[in-house]
């Protein structure tokens, strides 16, 4: 299930409805308290603790649904427990009268202050997983026709779509009719050089309000045309002459940060009212939030909901937080989970014997939206940032060689399983040494970076792509068929010729030969037999004179051949 999309007006209507029945369950609870005071009264001073934590959890929730004059109150009352609690005769004082209307007290705080949301961020599209292949939209605004249609060219192979405006009017108009780019790029200086975009653009009121990435473009690296852009929101400030390749990278990055997966978010806690208002602030930030009660399910909730980060109460009946993350930090799989503790305690010598338990972040009770939501997102930010150092190859971003080597494995067993066809491509670009001796291995990096965003962008998204070795790549398409794979691996390997690196004279293109394996024409092969069989084709399309794609047993398609 994705992330619950709400609109501004749906979240503020449901979060002061749970904020209505918060306050309408509160006289209740106090009840519950006085019974409790009764009961040590009448000779049951146990119920101390169950007293305490009603207290506390009081002092967690109460501000948060936007009474923090009762928050206050119960913590005080809760630290008079536990020194009662520490000093059996204490609980003497219990019995007297002034104890039932103090807890009464508690209630005078009913008037309800809504907590301050200007700042929460409400989902438009958090469900999406990945930039969509082939579908996103570019508005390019520039007036310099000498370099626009190598630029648009270029672009337009690694799969974006451009449409381009002479004016910052144009796209005005554009925009104030309803239409929206997935990103746009403007040039500083437009109408012949006489007008400057970082200054005019906010008198473009539909354009300005775009919520979409924004570049700009520029002959001269002026810092104050860098701080009217920034104070714009650009992500990115290019200069001239353009280098396609390294300005797609970077687009590339910006699309994936925004459309990345919904955060998943688990949240252990009994005080059902505060849990499922947590769920909701953090829905209405675009994750997928959990509630979990019941403890005892902890890991199978986590197995099949699979978070990126817990968010758990410290202080619970029957089990704590730290006895939850000690449970979790046992089993390999969930080591470097992060636990956030969510409590009213403020003592911070307890804090730290928590996070010395396991945990790696605390939050004190009440906990307003915005931190719920920004120590979320951090949190799980960093943890996909691991992730990807340890699976995925720092230059390209793809899946590094042994775990491309085992997505090939489950690619193929998963075929089989379910009767479909699969092809296994290996590509590899040719002559780059040359590549690295005349241009530097700086432009090395941008050719391998460049190949790797267009195997990204081109490819499906149920395929799965590698870096196999320093300039060979491998590419699993799974329930593919050879002709479709054909297709699909030619188009990229055309697109790639066309690509033009580096500036002015030193300027070059490069190519890839490619070998393809099909597990149609070889049924009883394993994962490994299947990679032997790309790798051969693969030097049958170099010796064929490369810049062509060869499957095993033949040659498919090539262009021009090339000298070795």
């Amino acid at each position: 299930m994705g992330a619950e999309r709400l609109t501004v007006e749906a979240l503020e209507a449901r979060l002061e409805g749970q904020r209505q029945q918060y306050r309408a369950r509160l006289p209740a609870e106090l009840d519950a308290m006085c019974e409790l005071v009764r009961g040590v009264a009448g000779g049951h001073p146990q119920q101390l603790e169950a007293l305490r934590l009603r207290l506390h959890r009081l002092a967690g929730s109460g501000g948060t649904f936007g009474l923090a004059d009762l928050s206050r109150s119960a913590r005080a009352l809760e630290r008079e427990v536990e020194a009662m609690m520490r000093d059996a005769a204490g609980a003497a004082a219990l019995y007297a009268e002034d104890w039932y209307p103090r807890i009464q007290a508690l209630g005078d705080s009913l008037v309800v202050v809504a907590p301050r949301r200007a700042a929460i961020g409400v989902a438009g599209d958090a469900g999406a997983t990945a930039v969509a292949v082939g579908a996103t939209v570019l508005w390019l605004v520039t007036d310099l026709a000498a370099e626009l249609a190598e630029f648009v060219t270029q672009l337009e192979s690694f799969g974006y779509r451009v449409r381009h405006f002479r004016a910052l009017d144009d796209a005005e108009a554009a925009a104030a009719d309803g239409a929206v780019p997935d990103m746009l790029i403007i040039d500083v200086l437009l109408a012949g050089g006489s007008q400057d975009s970082t200054a005019r653009l906010p008198a473009c009121p539909a354009l300005a309000a775009l919520d979409v990435p924004l570049l700009f473009v520029s002959d001269e690296d002026d810092f104050g045309a860098r701080v009217r852009a920034s104070r714009l929101g650009a992500e990115g400030f290019v200069l001239r002459p353009i280098d396609v390749a390294r300005i797609v990278h970077h687009m590339d990055g910006i699309l994936l940060r925004r459309h990345a997966p919904a955060r998943r978010v688990l949240i252990v806690d009994d005080d059902i009212d505060l849990a499922e208002h947590y769920r909701t602030v953090l829905r209405g930030a675009g994750m997928e939030a959990e509630v979990l009660p019941r403890p005892d399910r902890l890991l199978e909730r986590m197995s099949a909901f699979r978070p990126e980060v817990v968010l758990m109460d410290l202080h619970m009946p029957h089990y704590s937080g730290t006895d939850l993350a000690g449970v979790i930090r046992q089993l390999e799989a969930w080591a470097g989970l992060p636990i956030i503790y969510l409590s009213a305690e403020a003592d911070p010598v307890r804090q730290l014997a928590a996070m010395d338990r396991g945990a790696d972040d605390f939050l004190t009770k009440p906990i307003s939206e915005n931190q719920l939501i920004g120590a979320v997102r951090v949190r799980v930010d960093r943890a996909r940032e691991l992730a990807a150092q340890i699976a995925r190859d720092g230059l390209t971003g793809l899946l590094k060689h042994a775990a491309i080597k085992e997505v090939v494995a489950l690619e193929v067993a998963r075929a089989r399983r379910e009767r479909e066809p699969l092809v296994v491509a290996m590509i590899d670009i040719d002559h780059f040494k040359s590549v690295n001796d005349t241009h530097g291995h700086a432009a090395g990096d941008l050719v391998i970076s460049s190949l790797a965003m267009l195997l990204s962008r081109r490819l499906r998204r149920s395929d799965a792509v590698g870096r196999y070795g320093g300039e060979e790549f491998v590419a699993v398409l799974g329930n593919c068929r050879l002709a479709a794979g054909e297709h699909l691996i030619e188009g990229i390997r055309r697109s790639f010729e066309e690509l033009r690196f580096g500036n002015g004279a030193s300027r070059f293109s490069c190519t890839v030969s490619v070998g393809l394996a099909d597990l149609e024409a070889m049924p009883d092969a394993s994962a490994s037999e299947l990679l032997g069989a790309a790798d051969n084709a693969l030097y049958c399309a170099k010796r064929a004179g490369r810049n062509r794609t060869c499957k095993a047993g033949g040659a498919i398609g090539g262009g021009r051949r090339e000298a070795d």
